[in-house]
């Protein structure tokens, strides 16, 4: 009786197994190369097998030896100038995670075995978020392997699937936790910049990278408005925008400019991040742990109890699908304060 691991050659590169399903077998450069050929059909397979041998012959014969940590070098390499400092930095961090998994490999020896060794590892350890996130980096990386060096004739990650991320729950302060939170960092003497910027973000809307790179040029007083260029760097989708100068926003910037004088090219604040008085400030006040992003949604949840449009909200947040992510994300809250405000129409004969 045939063995279904058994091969019986049919035709010249093509052969069969026990249960039928036909599989290609070539070389090019000396290299074996074998492939189920996923069908049980002669003339699919035949065709099929004409397919790979046209893409195996246009394999690079130069990088066939490549390793996955010269690959991961080569590609940080050719992405660094189109990113953000951020999004570098994150990229560096999720091929550093995956080269336990992978380095010293030739890229043409990694396969399913390797790649559900991630799979099964990775997926218990982090949250569908971050799996998510080294799963696109190894399509990406082992893509260019197959289409940008030609080293493989098919990408090993192409088929895992993507894991479901649960909506995320908006933390969003109160005005009454926003006023406690910078009264609690104003009492801290070595805080008081940071009480300023955090009241920068949140009567501005401004994204944190955008916020540390304004400077006192930007600033138009008479005007009524406020450049936002994002710095050497630029904003997150590299067009400078214009917002007003919000009442709070701008009685903060005629304070903070009697303070400092207001050099043209000087940034409104020297620092890049208040993480840690933020953090440090919450939990001495006993609010909830708000991060920098929270102060951006302060800004929307107030703009929204004011009344103001999502296409008007979603250009002074530097949006660009005219309302549809702010709709998305704090259509709830108009609602809510549509209800609230609705329970005051009390002028019926009854009232």
């Amino acid at each position: 009786m045939e063995s279904a691991f058994t091969l019986t050659k049919v035709a010249e590169c093509l052969y069969r197994n026990g249960h039928g399903t036909y599989f290609a077998l070539i070389k090019v450069r000396g290299k074996q190369i074998k492939r189920s050929l996923k069908t049980e059909d002669s003339a699919l397979a035949r065709r099929r097998l004409a397919e790979l041998r046209t893409k195996a012959h246009g394999l690079s014969g130069d990088e066939r030896g490549m390793t996955f940590d010269h690959l991961a070098e080569r590609w940080l390499a050719l992405k660094k100038g189109d990113l953000r400092p951020g999004s570098w930095k994150r990229l560096v961090g999720i091929l550093r995670v995956l080269k336990p998994f992978f380095g010293g490999l030739p890229v043409r020896s990694v396969g399913q075995k390797q790649i559900e060794a991630w799979k099964i590892k990775r997926g218990a350890l982090v949250g569908p978020r971050s799996f998510n996130y080294e799963r696109e980096i190894l399509r990406r990386l082992f893509e260019y392997a197959r289409t940008g060096l030609r080293i493989i004739l098919e990408n090993p990650a192409q088929d895992i699937k993507k894991r479901k991320v649960g909506k995320a729950q908006l933390v969003i302060p109160t005005k009454e936790q926003f006023r406690v939170l910078v009264e609690t960092m104003r009492a801290e003497p070595r805080a008081t910049d940071a009480a300023d910027f955090v009241e920068f973000l949140g009567y501005s809307g401004l994204r944190l990278g955008e916020a540390t790179q304004v400077i006192w040029r930007d600033v138009k007083f008479d005007a009524d408005s406020l450049l936002v260029t994002g710095g050497e760097q630029g904003t997150k989708n590299h067009e400078v925008r214009t917002v007003p100068l919000f009442p709070p926003l701008r009685r903060l910037l005629e304070r903070l400019a009697l303070s400092q004088g207001g050099a043209a090219n000087a940034r409104l604040f020297p620092f890049d991040s208040v993480k840690k008085a933020l953090g440090t400030s919450c939990r001495k006040a006993g609010l909830p742990h708000f991060g920098h992003h929270a102060m951006r949604h302060f800004f929307c949840s107030n703009a929204i109890e004011a009344g103001c449009d999502f296409k008007v909200i979603a250009g002074w947040l530097g949006h660009k699908d005219g309302g549809v992510l702010v709709a998305m994300t704090y259509g709830h809250l108009r609602n809510e304060h549509s209800t609230a405000m609705a329970k005051r129409m009390t002028f019926d004969l009854a009232a």
